[in-house]
């Protein structure tokens, strides 16, 4: 069987690393004819982790290069030429803002893991939608903020949106055991799927699942990144512990699979075995069950429609002696909310884009150095930054980033004002 062709943009974060291990895994079972298909990595993107890039780039050689921060190819280069402690790789890397983007267009591949944290990896991914390519797609933000466009576009060339996010992949593969018998096997975008009522997303509950809504609102930057259950990016993290990070998941799960609102839904399930549950109209349900390991789900985009002995722990059934489930508290979390609000507001709303910059923008302001901003305050920045902005129409790209910086502004002036403990009072405009 040929190799498949694969880009890995974010290469240098937590899911680039663990699909790089993926795929070295992948390759010595297909040395020891134990799967099909090989894994060639032909193009590597990083924002500022150069060292990182490089030692990648020395395992990978015959991958293209794309550094994002267009400053960065001074500390790779130097003014002498390239530094000794860097490869030659570097000298034929593409470089600055649209760096990735170049990388997906220019490069022939067969696959794009779409893993650049935030909206910063929108351009690049809409255009591997665009070029009909496949998308591991482990970066949330770019439907949450561009379903709008990358959608219509993967519907019209025929890209595959294969989701690597644990709970989106648990509810992908609990379409696949259920439809497999109707022809070939499903993958996103589709439409609401036949026979489906509801679908369900869990969530660890995050480090402040038993706190009082007065402990989370003061909670530290120290406690807020201590997850009990999953080891991930500082942004994630504190994603996780307001639970913006499964709001955020909703509206990527309602871009995947057409879901309307009213069908979706959210449950707290601190063990995280159970990733996700689909409901069909018979009563029956089924889950998609796993230990917390990103390995799992990025190992099952990359085989599909196959599958290929995994280096991953398997569940103790002899242990896993009880399973909790409870409902999400909204008013402890209310980003919840905010996203059923998005969610019915129409497939041209850019609200979600509003949402997802706000929460960025806060979340950054929470974590940096000295910060005054409380952690229950980010909440109120999202909130307000929606509100204030109104409802905005995305659709073209151009709409979506112009929408982004829009929110972005505002959110850094409330955050300023928050920081200084007074009021912004603006007013909301309609």
């Amino acid at each position: 069987m040929p190799s498949r062709r694969v880009i890995i943009l974010g290469s240098t974060g937590s899911i680039g690393r663990q699909t790089l291990d993926v795929i070295a895994h992948l390759n010595a079972l297909h040395e020891r004819d134990e799967h099909e298909h090989r894994y060639d990595v032909v193009g590597l993107a990083a924002g500022a982790n150069v060292a990182r890039l490089d030692e990648q780039s020395r395992a990978h050689p015959s991958a293209r290069l794309a550094i994002t921060h267009a400053d960065v190819r001074d500390l790779a280069l130097g003014e002498q030429g390239p530094r000794a402690a860097f490869t030659g790789a570097l000298l034929h890397a593409f470089h600055g803002d649209d760096a990735a983007e170049r990388l997906v267009r220019e490069v022939e591949c067969d696959l794009v893991v779409s893993a650049i944290v935030g909206v910063a990896g929108l351009r690049a991914t809409l255009a591997a939608a665009e070029l009909g390519r496949d998308i591991a797609l482990a970066n949330k933000e770019t439907l949450v903020a561009g379903g709008c466009v990358v959608v219509p576009a993967a519907r019209a060339s025929g890209a595959r949106l294969l989701p690597v996010d644990s709970e989106h992949s648990g509810l992908w593969q609990c379409l696949v055991g259920a439809c497999w018998s109707r022809g070939s096997p499903i993958a996103p975008p589709i439409e609401s799927p036949r026979g489906v009522t509801r679908m369900i997303l869990t969530a660890s509950g995050g480090p402040f699942r038993t706190w009082t809504k007065n402990e989370i609102d003061a909670a530290t930057p120290a406690q807020a990144l201590a997850h009990p259950t999953w080891q991930m990016g500082a942004k994630v993290t504190i994603d996780s512990a307001s639970l913006v990070n499964k709001a955020l998941e909703l509206i990527e799960a309602h871009w995947l699979f057409g879901m309307p609102a009213d069908r979706l839904d959210a449950v707290v399930h601190p063990q995280s075995i159970v990733h996700a549950l689909v409901e069909f109209d018979d009563g029956s349900t089924l889950a998609q069950l796993g230990l917390p390991d990103m390995r799992t789900p990025i190992q099952w985009a990359l085989t599909f429609p196959g599958r290929a002995e995994a280096p991953t722990t398997r569940l103790r059934w002899h242990e896993a002696r009880h399973l909790v489930f409870e409902p999400v508290d909204r008013t402890r979390f209310p980003a919840i909310d905010l996203a059923f609000e998005v969610m019915r507001q129409g497939p041209t709303s850019a609200n979600g884009c509003v949402l997802n910059a706000a929460n960025e923008v806060a979340v950054q302001a929470f974590l940096a150095p000295g910060s005054m901003l409380a952690f229950g305050r980010i909440g109120t920045i999202v909130r307000r930054t929606i509100d204030e902005l109104g409802r905005h129409e995305a659709r073209t790209l151009d709409d979506v980033l112009r929408v982004d910086r829009e929110a972005r502004a505002l959110a850094l002036e409330l955050v300023a004002h928050e920081s200084r403990g007074k009021s912004l009072n603006r007013g909301v405009r309609a």
